[in-house]
């Protein structure tokens, strides 16, 4: 018999998540990549002491409208939920306008671990992998490189990453059939299918669920191997 997928609502899909859990969260650009109903759950829910690894932990007039407002990971940080992030833009494109998350980093509330893009991109790539990690030359000679490995490899100077697995992944998908499999559209491809792969549990929110077989074969990013839950997304957001 097979398992259903299929949750009723974001509440449930999220109740289980404990205080002190680890939660990838994509974030890149705007509309379409980030999970807001499954934010607004956990908020609801409100697990404390949480690590949110993301592109973003929030930025002011970014993140996915829900009715009148911008929902993004900050939200979280400002209900007081977030101990540590592991994030390329912590920060806002303005310092007129910081983020939750600078506001609460500046009063020492949250830990930070500043990852480059691309860097943060293949951490969680080599977590899905089951790799431990991998040399880069990106950020020697950084702040970044404080604490690591290094080793000269091919005459150049890199730094040891280690791999990224948490212990949820909330992700946004366009499409997902009852099996799990799930197809992106636009800036939710950037994160999301890789996060899918380095988490214990991930749970994905689509704007439509369809019967296994309607899904055509090439737009599959996503086996349903990597997806323990869906919940679909209200017509109107």
């Amino acid at each position: 018999m097979a398992v259903n997928k299929v949750f009723p609502s974001f509440a449930a899909a999220v109740a289980d998540i404990p205080d002190g859990a680890t939660i990838m969260m994509d974030g890149f650009g705007g509309e379409g990549g980030m999970a807001s109903h499954l934010i607004l759950a956990l908020r609801d829910h409100g697990a404390k002491n949480l690590t949110i690894i993301g592109n973003t932990v929030g930025t002011s007039g970014f993140g996915t409208k829900v009715g009148r407002d911008f929902v993004h990971p900050g939200i979280l940080v400002k209900n007081g939920q977030v101990k540590k992030a592991i994030a390329s833009f912590p920060v806002s494109r303005s310092p007129s306008n910081p983020t939750e998350f600078e506001r609460a980093y500046i009063a020492r509330e949250v830990e930070l671990e500043m990852v480059p893009q691309g860097t943060l991109a293949e951490r969680i790539r080599a977590g899905g992998a089951g790799i431990g990690g991998f040399f880069t030359p990106t950020g020697v000679g950084t702040v970044v490189e404080k604490g690591k490995e290094k080793r000269t490899i091919g005459g150049k100077e890199h730094i040891l990453e280690i791999a990224l697995f948490a212990d949820y992944a909330l992700i946004r998908a366009c499409k997902a059939d009852k099996l799990g499999n799930l197809a992106y559209r636009g800036t939710s491809r950037c994160f999301n299918a890789i996060m899918a792969t380095a988490a214990r549990i991930t749970i994905a929110e689509v704007d439509e669920i369809v019967e296994p077989g309607e899904l055509d074969p090439g737009k599959i990013i996503t086996p349903a191997i990597y997806v323990k839950r869906i919940v679909q997304r209200p017509k109107e957001g």
